[in-house]
């Protein structure tokens, strides 16, 4: 996407050395809004094209504008690459929906067997340790509610995607931040402006209810059903997983059982929530992990601390026990 751009004005070498790299490769044909932009509701409907790889690159751009730090810059560039096709709906097919942990399995073997990638981690003076756990970095990742690279690309992307704030809002959230330190000593991005963070804070809360709206649950959900039932009846495999969405979807399309399910998901385009299932249709009530920010003021604290209405609305999203039932049309 082209809000890479406004992360740092050139591509440090480091990174694009890497790019031809086929783990990275892939990653361009795997979505970051976890196949519900394939579905027909009104909510995803228009959105760019925002792939993995992009979402990597963003990362390593933010990681290196801050830190000018290799090891740290390429772990921020890799850490998506054992993400599966469609992201975190294999989270929902293993299990693993409320942590969303499943899809980094395999991180370091991917990278040390790539070996376009290792010939550019040698040629920099990098080995696959300095590079296979970017949670060893808290300006590339750390605990939620704090703000990270990782968060803070995906926040941004999708603040412009889904149309919560415009380009020049988004640049001057980024143009606030710095490195600071929080109250367990670790460094983090930190905010200068209070009204700039509470603003962030609340635009990104935006953002943290569309990741957990009906819609997106029910489509995942769904959509980790139909990949479940396709690999029992051996439409697909598990490694087709680790290959590509259009790959994986002309597999779906080539048998008549899996491509019905897939022009029916498609075809989802309203939501349906009781306190119980009602009538025909295929209703599921779905759990979701509640992905937030909290951000940090440099010499204040988190903005929940000094905004009431901002830890008002964070109570109440966290409170919500979306617990309907739901169905789509």
């Amino acid at each position: 996407m082209e809000h890479q751009r406004i992360y740092h004005n050139a591509l440090p070498a480091v990174v694009r050395d890497c790019l031809d790299a086929p783990c990275l490769i892939r990653l361009w044909h795997v979505g970051m809004n976890c196949g519900c932009e394939y579905t027909s509701f009104p909510r995803f409907a228009g959105l760019l094209p925002y792939s993995r790889f992009d979402h990597s690159v963003g990362v390593a751009l933010i990681v290196w504008h801050f830190t000018h730090d290799a090891a740290q810059t390429v772990a921020g560039l890799l850490h998506d690459v054992a993400t599966p096709v469609f992201a975190h709906v294999v989270d929902f097919l293993r299990g693993d929906y409320l942590v969303q942990e499943s899809t980094e399995d395999g991180t370091r073997a991917i990278i040390e067997h790539d070996a376009t990638l290792q010939r550019v981690l040698h040629a920099h003076g990098l080995a696959t340790d300095d590079v296979c756990d970017y949670h060893r970095y808290p300006i590339a990742d750390n605990d939620s509610p704090r703000l990270s690279a990782d968060r803070l690309e995906y926040t941004l992307g999708n603040l412009m995607n889904f149309r919560i704030r415009t380009e020049a809002a988004v640049r001057a959230f980024y143009d606030d931040l710095s490195v600071g330190t929080n109250e367990d000593g670790a460094p983090e991005l930190t905010f200068s402006d209070a009204a700039k963070a509470s603003d962030f804070a609340f635009a990104s809360l935006e953002c943290s209810k569309i990741y957990v709206s009906d819609e997106d649950r029910y489509a995942m959900q769904m959509l980790s059903e139909l990949l479940r039932d396709a690999i029992r009846d051996g439409v697909l495999a598990d490694a087709d997983l680790y290959t590509t969405e259009p790959a994986v979807i002309e597999k779906l399309l080539a048998d008549p059982k899996t491509a019905a399910a897939w022009d029916r998901y498609c075809a989802y385009h309203a939501m349906r929530r009781a306190d119980a299932p009602q009538g025909e249709g295929q209703w599921r009530r779905i759990a979701a992990k509640k992905r937030c920010i909290d951000p940090l003021i440099q010499g204040v604290g988190r903005v929940s601390a000094c905004d009431p209405a901002f830890f008002d609305a964070l109570l109440a999203f966290r409170a919500d026990p979306l617990s309907d039932w739901l169905a789509a049309d």
